[in-house]
């Protein structure tokens, strides 16, 4: 048996020199520099010494908030695709958006948070059934006045949605003191914001120590803005004809049912896709309306379904070349 043992000892011990020889070798071979232009430069994001937010002022000189903002607008400027369909989309719905923040006395960067919330796109769904561009929960939709329903869900009506958007911000702003918090409850919810702005003593939601979604999401909210305001500064570069151009519509009243939709976008020279793309509010092929309730069906006209046809706007003329 000790005789056995010794023998494996040994060819143990051979293949081990055998193993660390060969491993010298490979390791002493030279390793091939790559070449010079194999690689394109990545340049970091200039992060300023403060930024303004809604009219207030976000002090950048805190290890913790330079950081934070940090994180955010290198992953946002290198998140190339997303962050480029925002802007294309941007063209197309900030000029509906913009004007009812107005209406409602709303700061204009409010409009940031729908591009963190959904990217801008009409049909998000999140895992947790949230929906629309602003992204609300169907009880929170219902207690702002939106309708929820199997055929109508005003989530997804862009308009009523941010007038609804409106009244929960302005509510929890004038709740917490400063937008930054009234943020942070979008996200998780006021009861926790309030809670823990209570037990951390916290002046805002830059004091908290959240969860990481709501730890990072106002400082999301701050780099959508930052790129927004110069995307050139961010290397993204577009043209005027590849932004989406604003949808020019006729809005017809709809106050009984409806046993077809898409008969009835036939009726008005659509395909049911094109109508449910402008009124993504539809959520089935019919529509029963026993309250005899009144709804909007916007339309859109003959020139805008067509690029060769469509009246150019630009938005901003920041985001172009």
């Amino acid at each position: 048996m000790k005789r056995y043992l010794g023998a494996i000892g040994a060819t143990a011990i051979i293949g081990l020199a055998f193993v660390l020889t060969t491993s010298n070798d490979t390791l002493a071979e030279p390793v091939p520099s790559a070449p010079a232009n194999e690689f394109s430069t990545v340049v970091n994001p200039q992060i300023p010494a403060s930024f303004t937010l809604c009219g207030e002022k976000v002090d950048l000189d805190r290890v913790d908030m330079y950081e934070r903002f940090d994180r955010e607008l290198t992953s946002m400027a290198y998140t190339h695709g997303t962050t480029m369909l925002m802007l294309k989309r941007a063209n197309k719905l900030f000029p509906v958006i913009a004007p009812i923040l107005k209406a409602n006395g709303m700061p204009d960067d409010i409009i940031y948070l729908a591009c963190v919330e959904s990217s801008l796109n009409p049909r998000a769904l999140s895992p947790a059934k949230a929906g629309g561009i602003w992204q609300f929960m169907p009880a929170t939709a219902k207690q702002y006045g939106l309708e929820v329903s199997d055929e109508v869900d005003e989530r997804y009506d862009i308009c009523k949605a941010t007038a609804a958007a409106c009244k929960y911000l302005k509510k929890y702003k004038n709740q917490y003191g400063d937008w930054a918090s009234a943020m942070a409850a979008y996200n998780a919810g006021p009861t926790r914001i309030a809670n823990e702005l209570d037990a951390q003593s916290g002046d805002d939601a830059f004091d908290l120590y959240l969860n990481e979604e709501t730890s990072r999401y106002v400082f999301r909210i701050l780099a959508t803005k930052a790129i927004f305001e110069n995307p050139r500064a961010f290397g993204f570069t577009l043209t005027a004809d590849q932004l989406y151009m604003p949808v020019e519509c006729d809005e017809v009243e709809v106050n009984g049912p409806v046993e077809s939709w898409p008969q009835w976008a036939a009726d008005h020279g659509l395909s049911y896709a094109q109508l449910r793309d402008e009124n993504p509010w539809i959520r089935t092929k019919k529509l029963t309306n026993k309250a005899a309730k009144t709804y909007k069906v916007r339309v859109p006209k003959k020139d805008s379904l067509k690029r060769s046809t469509q009246h150019r706007k630009i938005y901003n003329r920041n985001w172009i070349e």
